[in-house]
């Protein structure tokens, strides 16, 4: 213990410096590796050459998976939601399993460029194809709007700029990066940033378990008993603090049953249609590959996801004791550093110089962003300076590898499934090259403005994406691979149905565009959010979809056969990939 606390005190240099250390030297990694394995081909551009190893292309995944809303936002969600933030964690890590088991082969299988490459093939249309794009586009900027907010957060605390201009210095990172390398330029990148997200979200875990409760295991710390000789159990004591505060019990939950159910579900196909992700699977060389590096991602990602909650119970514990009854002239200069971010707000209502952190909205003086939990977590916890440096390089890696991602979605949706297969066919493949660096560099801008102006929290606006996926884009893709009865009708009616639904219950309910004033959650349609009515509109999606193929053509014996070839078994894959 000793030698732990002597190491983590080492303490030349201020958190600035040490943040502008850490993350310009994180930076200076990206952009080499960028221009070490910059794109020269299409090929290279959308799926890296198609020759990624199964642990590069796993680990990248991992890194594409992992966003600012896993990394930033997870952890805050759970350490003010308690139980009911569980979905997420069930939603996100089950969804990756129905992606890696039930899609990821088949679609590598089929072997193109994208997920509205697939649509547009497998429905042998170009409507198909037009509504597919559409579809990657919204989900795409929903998703990168919490990605880029994230990179806004990280860069108003610890370089001390205001969100915007952080969101803006984010962009020209990811812009230069994503533009010239590529797909091939992104995976090697995202090696990388998963190195350095899971390191910095795991040091200041094990290093606060240690500290509260004397296990170096986050996982087990978060349930043992307090290392103070009370005898008594940290969830116990956080349930204490937060019933005292007039909060429900930490550790019981207060959604109904029903939205619990429908957002998990909705994370969970969400996922499995998140075009970001897919295009991963076009990266391997073999299917077999293909379920290698799914494996391993799954391994990585649980790494995090099982140190989410941990992180979340020490933060909250930490965050009550620190601040709550205290007086503002006392409080740690991380508190007032927040402040000036707009992040944490406190309201002197009484006049009394003490903070009241109450659940009472009409007596609690102090808003608290869902969103610092994580980086602010390890400043609550005295930790070292370069510890919460780390995480600040933490979080910039997490936002800005799928950041990435999803540019190359957005930017290959234009170029190719646009560009290439509808308006131009005739197009040179040097000039679709520069269309979706072009494509890209329209992307990033427009992806700044929905970080400078996001409709939510990071966790709240990426939840948004994942029902706007499984809105449109699981069913199409699940009946394309395993009914080869489903036809082009059908799956074109559905994808408009349900992408349309959510669009408007997200409108509706999460924008207020239509109201003068935000309907309140007992005008939910049966109870259910907007983070999980992507499960209602997948349903629709499904019902729309079939009952308009039972009175519509079957499709070409040629697509029915290439739904054969699909789904060979993998004891013949060799035979399917030659």
């Amino acid at each position: 213990m000793d030698m732990i606390h002597k190491f983590l005190l080492i303490e030349p240099l201020g958190i600035q410096t040490w943040t502008y250390l850490l993350v310009g030297l994180s930076f200076a990694l990206y952009i080499g590796i960028a221009i070490w394995s910059r794109a020269t081909s299409t090929t290279e551009f959308y799926v890296a050459g198609g020759g990624v190893s199964p642990l590069a292309n796993g680990m990248a995944t991992a890194a594409d998976w992992m966003s600012a809303a896993s990394f930033i936002s997870m952890a805050g969600i759970i350490s003010f939601a308690g139980y009911d933030g569980a979905v997420y964690l069930m939603g996100w890590t089950g969804g990756y399993v129905l992606l890696a088991l039930l899609l990821a082969p088949y679609l590598r299988k089929f072997g193109k460029f994208t997920v509205p490459d697939f649509i547009g093939d497998r429905y042998y249309s170009k409507t198909a194809r037009m509504v597919a794009v559409f579809c990657a586009l919204i989900v795409s900027f929903t998703y990168v709007a919490g990605q880029m907010r994230g990179v806004g957060i990280v860069f108003s605390r610890f370089l001390e700029v205001d969100i915007n201009t952080g969101v803006i210095i984010g962009m020209l990172i990811v812009l230069f990066y994503a533009v010239l390398g590529g797909m091939k330029g992104i995976t090697y990148t995202q090696v990388a940033q998963y190195c350095v997200l899971i390191f910095a979200f795991m040091v200041p875990a094990i290093f606060i378990s240690i500290q509260m409760t004397g296990n170096p295991i986050p996982q087990l710390g978060f349930g043992s008993e307090l290392a103070d000789g009370s005898g008594t159990y940290l969830l116990d004591k956080l349930d204490g603090l937060s019933t005292q505060l007039g909060f429900t019990e930490y550790t019981k939950g207060s959604k109904s049953t029903i939205d619990v159910f429908a957002i998990t579900l909705a994370l969970m196909v969400g996922t499995a249609g998140l075009p970001h992700v897919i295009v991963r699977f076009f990266t391997v060389k073999r299917v077999k590959d293909a379920r290698k590096s799914a494996g391993i991602a799954l391994l990585l990602i649980v790494l995090l996801y099982s140190t989410a909650p941990a992180v979340a119970v020490f933060a909250r514990t930490n965050m009550i004791e620190t601040v709550s009854d205290q007086y503002y002239s006392e409080v740690p200069q991380w508190f007032k550093k927040w402040e000036t971010t707009g992040l944490i707000v406190f309201t002197d209502k009484n006049n009394d110089g003490r903070i009241q952190y109450l659940a009472d909205p009409s007596l609690n003086e102090l808003l608290i962003d869902n969103d610092i939990m994580v980086l602010a977590n390890p400043e609550i916890a005295r930790l070292p300076n370069w510890v919460i440096a780390l995480v600040a390089a933490g979080g910039l890696a997490a936002a800005l590898s799928t950041a990435a991602g999803l540019l190359l979605v957005i930017s290959s949706s234009i170029s190719h499934d646009l560009i290439k297969k509808i308006i131009k066919p005739s197009i040179s493949e040097n000039g679709e090259l520069i269309a979706a660096r072009f494509s890209a560099v329209g992307a990033v801008c427009i992806a700044g403005y929905f970080g400078i102006n996001p409709p939510g929290f990071v966790a709240a606006v990426v939840a948004l994406a994942f029902g706007l996926a499984a809105a449109s884009f699981f069913p199409a893709i699940i009946l394309g691979i395993f009914y080869k009865r489903m036809n082009r009708e059908g799956a074109v009616a559905g994808m408009v149905v349900g992408v349309t639904a959510m669009l408007l219950y997200m409108i509706k309910y999460k924008l207020g565009w239509f109201d003068e004033v935000l309907p309140d959650k007992s005008e939910w349609w049966f109870g259910i959010s907007p983070e999980g009515f992507g499960s209602i509109a997948m349903i629709l999606n499904f019902m729309v979809s079939l009952l308009i193929m039972k009175f519509t053509k079957v499709p070409p014996q040629d697509v029915q056969d290439m739904v054969e070839r699909i789904r060979i078994p993998s004891g013949v894959e060799d035979v399917a990939d030659h």
